[in-house]
């Protein structure tokens, strides 16, 4: 039985592990706080006190965490993964990340004699809790091909975009797109309030218009209602991170993004005002939205 490592065990991390688990693979996992492990525990996972014990079993080590700094932490610092991973393992990252971490991150890997694998994913932590997540990759052929059966265990698409570096700035391109698309409703929906528009038929209408790609679908009713999630699948400080990454990558290959930056902004100022520090349903730029309408 082949054993895999799944380090940092949000919603989504916890979602991949299950599956792995459920797919017969012998799991090891590590987390922050112990208590998110629990569940898994009881499903036949085993606690590791560190990513180091964790990698140092395992022939397919998994991240999934926040941010640079988070991946950083789990892979490169004292009592990281990567420094006692065997020679020959495959390194899966399923962050979002900066392209410009991940080439590096994969360069440090590479050097130890570690398959890199770039996988960051798209799909909420149902899809990941239901083994239907689409993968995103950016990987030498060969490596993905080794690496396919594991992957496949969570995921219900597997799109390989090239080498490393890839599949991450696949990544942050659609989601730059999306920090777009739902910064253009906030406005949308704050400017309707200012206009007096009975709100129910701007949703109605919204919906069934041209303009009703899946994130105004998903996200209308959350706005105009100021109705968001206790437990949300994407949070402000979330989405003004990956925001953040893609207009860095845009500008780094010479295409700038200006809306992209323009939506940056509203998340920024977004996280500056959300008395939960950007933990908030990432629904709520519309309150930054209305609150700078009404200034």
């Amino acid at each position: 039985m082949e054993t895999i490592a799944v380090l940092g065990l949000g919603r989504m991390g916890r979602g991949i592990a299950s599956c792995l688990l459920k797919a017969g693979y012998h799991v090891i996992v590590w987390n922050r706080s112990a208590d998110k492990a629990t569940p898994l525990l009881q499903a036949g996972a085993i606690w590791a006190e560190s990513p180091a014990a964790a990698a140092s079993e395992a022939a397919v080590v998994i991240a999934m965490v926040a941010d640079d700094q988070a991946s950083e932490a789990v892979w490169l610092h004292t009592g990281g993964a990567l420094a006692h991973m065997r020679s020959g393992s495959f390194l899966v990252e399923c962050s979002t990340l900066s392209a410009k971490y991940v080439r590096q991150l994969a360069a440090t890997a590479e050097a130890r004699g570690v398959h890199y694998i770039d996988c960051p994913v798209t799909g909420l932590p149902e899809a990941a809790a239901a083994g239907q997540l689409t993968l995103l990759v950016g990987a030498a052929p060969e490596t993905l091909e080794q690496v396919r059966p594991v992957l496949t265990s969570f995921s219900r698409v597997i799109r390989h975009f090239g080498p490393v570096g890839t599949g991450t700035d696949y990544k942050l391109l659609i989601n730059l797109m999306g920090a777009v698309q739902i910064a253009a409703l906030a406005e949308g929906i704050a400017l309707a309030e200012q206009l007096g528009l009975d709100k129910s038929t701007v949703m109605t209408a919204l919906e069934h218009s041209a303009a009703a790609s899946p994130q105004v679908v998903r996200y209308i009713h959350r706005m105009a209602n100021r109705d968001y999630m206790d437990d949300p699948n994407f949070t402000l400080s979330l989405r003004l991170k990956d925001a953040t990454y893609g207009v860095a990558l845009a500008n780094s290959a010479g295409s700038p993004a200006p809306l992209g930056e323009a939506a940056t902004a509203w998340f920024a100022r977004a996280c500056e005002q959300d008395p939960q520090k950007g933990h908030t349903d990432e629904a709520a730029v519309v309150d930054a939205v209305v609150a700078h309408r009404s200034a």
